[in-house]
């Protein structure tokens, strides 16, 4: 794997220490948000699907500082809450999503896999449906000749085998958008190792010769390695004005959702993995440079836990969505 022959501390060095530390603590936050979430649905307070980020925080972290939160247009997965607090949702507003309540995200109306934002298209539920969006959000930039952003969108490895995924491709390269095609392969395509799922591997350089794009392949436990390529990659598709594609390769810490035991792994391999850890990797790497003084990590997530328990506490309070509201934004022609 091309881990883009990082200078690890010309980068760190690069961020400077306020913002190496915002990135640790928006790392931590998606972590314990996360972990948060999944005990209030085991407590039965959190419906339908849960779909957790826990070990993949390096990618979506690592895009939107690369890029900034404050242009470019993106669209994800239903593993959507990490994107959504990068790109300035409150832990609140997300807790109470999760919790189906009026205060949330969406209103308590779209729960665990659709969260939105001002720059952020989904969440989405079906697995390949974010292709098409970031294909229109791309076209969008393209017919209103906005030269300074790109579209950024977001899918696992298992939806590359979808029909969506290669019509969506196709179009992307026809017309030559300004879109990132970001595979985020955790290698388990649900529940089934990408070995037996796909049937030509790496996904993003095969591919990507297939529809004559320029692809990235990028080690998505590192958060370094993403911050760059995501800058080349941007810088790439802004110049040539023509998609790209980003496989980053990683590895999810829980099951699919919160309703798969991931008996497809044993607990030794999952040991394994966590030693990769992407959180810890960044720690190190700042550690390096002197950037974390002493009991200051134990500070930041006792502060973070203390907001997350907070908001969980709202979100518990918080009323649930007038059925008078329902009819409320839905339109008809």
């Amino acid at each position: 794997m091309d881990r883009k022959n990082c200078d690890y501390k010309l980068i760190i060095d690069g961020l400077g220490r306020d913002r190496a530390l915002n990135i640790l603590k928006e790392m931590l936050t998606i972590r314990l948000f996360e972990q948060s979430g999944e005990q209030s649905y085991q407590a039965g307070k959190v419906w339908g699907f849960y779909h957790s980020y826990v070990g993949q925080e390096a990618i979506q972290t690592g895009a939107v500082h690369a890029l900034g939160k404050d242009k470019h247009l993106w669209v994800t997965t239903y593993r959507c809450h990490a994107l959504a607090l990068l790109l300035g949702m409150t832990i609140e507003e997300g807790m109470c999503e999760l919790y189906g309540k009026a205060n949330g995200n969406s209103l308590g109306r779209g729960g665990s896999m659709h969260f939105y934002g001002e720059r952020m298209y989904g969440g989405n539920g079906i697995v390949g449906g974010q292709w098409p969006i970031g294909v229109g959000l791309a076209f969008s930039l393209k017919y209103k000749n906005i030269k300074d952003e790109v579209a950024i969108c977001f899918g696992g490895d298992g939806s590359v085998a979808q029909g969506s995924f290669h019509e969506s491709v196709n179009l992307a390269k026809l017309w030559n958008l300004p879109l990132i095609i970001v595979i985020e392969n955790n290698q388990l395509c649900m529940g089934t190792q990408i070995e037996r799922c796909i049937c030509n591997l790496p996904i993003g350089e095969n591919f990507s010769k297939a529809y004559g794009i320029k692809s990235y392949c990028v080690d998505g436990m590192d958060f370094c390695s993403c911050y760059k390529t995501f800058q080349e990659a941007a810088d790439y598709v802004k110049k040539k004005s023509t998609p790209a594609i980003i496989e980053a390769v990683t590895h999810r810490f829980r099951g699919h959702s919160i309703s798969d035991a991931a008996n497809y792994r044993s607990k030794e391999e999952l040991n394994k993995i966590k030693e990769r850890d992407p959180i810890d990797n960044f720690v190190s790497a700042i550690s390096s440079v002197s950037f974390l003084k002493d009991g200051e990590l134990a500070d930041i997530k006792n502060s973070i836990k203390k907001r997350v328990v907070e908001a969980m506490n709202f979100a518990d309070k918080s009323d649930f969505p007038n059925p008078n509201t329902l009819e409320d934004g839905v339109y008809s022609i």
